[in-house]
C-alpha cells in the first residue's frame, strides 16, 4: 500500500527554506507510484501534536509552487519545541500514532541543528520499535554551522545581503569628512561565517569594513578602542563588523555587559545588543561620531538579495531528500560536497549523513580564517563564501512589490 509524505519546517527561516520545501514537494508528487499524498505539518513538530495540518496537495496549485520557492520565511510555520531525551516519553507514543492515522511513511524535517536533534530522535525511535516511518533531515541555517557539509542552504543568500548591506552602509559612511564609526551587529552565536561575509564589501585593499570580529576569537574592549583609534590614522570613516556571539576570554558574552542575555527553549542565550554596547563605549571612550546597525531578521528573510546558486541548492537538496528515502533511506541528513572542477569552476553533489554525527554539533570558523589580532578574515574565507553568493533569480512582482505565497 502506498504511503504519504508529511514535510515540516523549524527553527529561525531563512530566504530559502521554502526552496527546501518546494524541492520536497516537487519530488513527492512526481513519484505518485509510491507516495499516496503529501501534508504539511502547521508549525512544526509543536503544531502537529495539536493536530495541525495542511493537505498540499488539495491546498497549493502549480502555480503556487513556483511563488512559494522565492518566498522567504517558513511557509508552514515554524517551532522552537525539544523533543524530550528519554524515547520512552509518551510523546513519542503519540507522536508515531498520529502518524498511523496519516498513514505516514516518509518524514521530512527542514531545519537547523535543533531540527537535527529531532530527526534523530525520531528516527531513533522509529528503529527502536520497528516503525517503517522514514525520517530524514534536510539542512538549513543562515549560520552555517552544521557539521558533514560544506554550507548549508540559506547561508549563500544571507552571505550576499550581509556583504550588500555592508558596502552600501560604508558608501554611505563616507560622505562626510569627519571622524566616524559604524558598527554593524550581525547575527551568529558561535560560529561567525556570516559575520565573515561582510569581507566581500570590500572592493579594495584596506576598504571598509577595515575590521570583522567573530565569536571564535576572544573579544577584548581595550583592543577594540585600540584598534579603532589606530584605523583612524589612516581612515576617517571607519565600518566594523562583528558578530552578535563576540565573548570575552571568560566566555562573557558583550552583550552581557550591559544586560543579562535571555534564554530559548533549548538553553540558548537570546542574542542581541553588543553592537549598541560598542557604540557607547566608543562615544565614552573616544568622543567620536559612532553608530550601530543591528541587522537583525533581514539578513535571514531578503527576498531583494536571493542567490540563485543557494536557492537552486536549497530547492535540490528537498529533490535528493525525497529520492533517497524512496530507495530506504532513513535517520540520515542531505549534505553538500564542494567539487574542485578541472576549470577550477564551483561545483557541488549531495550526499547522506548519519545525523546523529550532526546534531548537537557545532561547525565555527576554522582558526587559520580568523586573522589580524582575531579582527579579520583570510582570503581563504573569500573563496569559500563568493561562489555561494552567485546568480539572481527572478521573483515575481505585482503593483511594484515582491509576490509571496501566504497560508490562508
Amino acid at each position: 500500500m502506498k504511503k504519504n509524505l508529511l514535510v515540516g519546517q523549524s527553527g529561525g527561516p531563512t530566504a530559502v527554506i521554502n526552496g527546501s520545501l518546494y524541492g520536497v514537494i516537487t519530488e513527492g508528487l512526481q513519484n505518485k507510484e509510491a507516495i499516496g499524498h503529501v501534508y504539511g505539518m502547521l508549525n512544526g513538530i509543536e503544531g502537529f501534536l495539536k493536530g495541525n495540518v495542511m493537505d498540499i496537495e488539495n491546498d497549493i496549485s502549480d502555480n503556487d509552487l513556483e511563488l512559494l520557492k522565492t518566498t522567504p520565511g517558513s511557509f508552514l510555520g515554524s517551532c522552537r519545541y525539544k523533543l524530550p531525551e528519554d524515547l520512552a516519553d509518551p510523546v513519542y507514543e503519540k507522536l508515531f500514532a498520529k502518524f498511523d492515522e496519516l498513514n505516514i511513511g516518509y518524514f521530512f524535517y527542514i531545519g537547523g541543528n535543533d531540527s537535527m536533534d529531532t530527526v534523530s530522535k525520531l528516527s531513533r525511535y522509529a528503529d527502536k520499535t520497528g516503525s517503517s516511518v522514514r525520517v530524514m533531515g534536510v539542512p538549513k541555517t543562515i549560520d552555517n554551522d552544521l557539521v558533514q557539509t560544506d554550507h548549508t542552504p540559506g547561508f549563500g543568500s544571507a552571505a550576499k545581503y550581509v556583504a550588500t548591506t555592508v558596502r552600501e552602509i560604508s558608501t554611505d559612511a563616507s560622505v562626510y569628512d569627519t571622524k566616524s564609526l559604524t558598527i554593524v551587529e550581525i547575527m551568529g552565536r558561535h560560529a561567525g561565517w556570516l559575520t565573515a561575509a561582510g569581507v566581500l564589501a570590500r572592493k579594495f585593499k584596506n576598504d571598509n569594513p577595515v575590521y570583522i570580529y567573530l565569536p571564535e576569537s576572544d573579544f577584548s574592549t581595550d583592543e577594540f578602542l585600540a584598534d579603532v583609534k589606530k584605523g583612524f590614522e589612516t581612515n576617517n570613516n571607519l565600518v566594523v563588523c562583528v558578530s552578535e556571539g563576540i565573548q570575552d576570554a571568560t566566555g562573557t558574552f558583550i552583550c552581557e555587559y550591559s544586560g543579562e542575555a535571555g534564554v530559548d527553549t533549548f538553553g540558548h542565550k537570546t542574542l542581541t545588543g553588543c553592537g549598541k554596547y560598542l557604540e557607547n563605549l566608543v562615544k565614552d571612550k573616544l568622543g567620536v561620531k559612532v553608530r550601530s546597525i543591528e541587522l537583525n531578521v533581514s539578513q535571514r528573510c531578503s527576498s531583494s538579495m536571493l542567490s540563485l546558486t543557494d536557492l537552486n541548492e536549497a530547492a535540490a537538496a528537498g529533490s535528493f531528500g525525497v529520492a533517497a528515502a524512496l530507495k530506504g533511506e532513513t535517520g540520515k541528513m542531505i549534505a553538500f560536497n564542494r567539487i574542485n572542477a578541472a576549470d577550477n569552476a564551483y561545483a557541488l553533489n549531495y550526499s547522506l549523513v548519519d545525523v546523529n554525527e550532526v546534531c548537537n554539533k557545532e561547525k565555527t570558523v576554522p582558526v587559520e580564517w580568523i586573522t589580524g589580532n582575531g579582527n579579520d578574515v583570510s582570503q581563504e574565507m573569500v573563496d569559500y563564501i563568493r561562489p555561494l553568493i552567485q546568480g539572481t533569480p527572478v521573483v515575481p512582482e505585482k503593483d511594484g512589490l515582491p509576490l509571496f505565497l501566504y497560508r490562508k
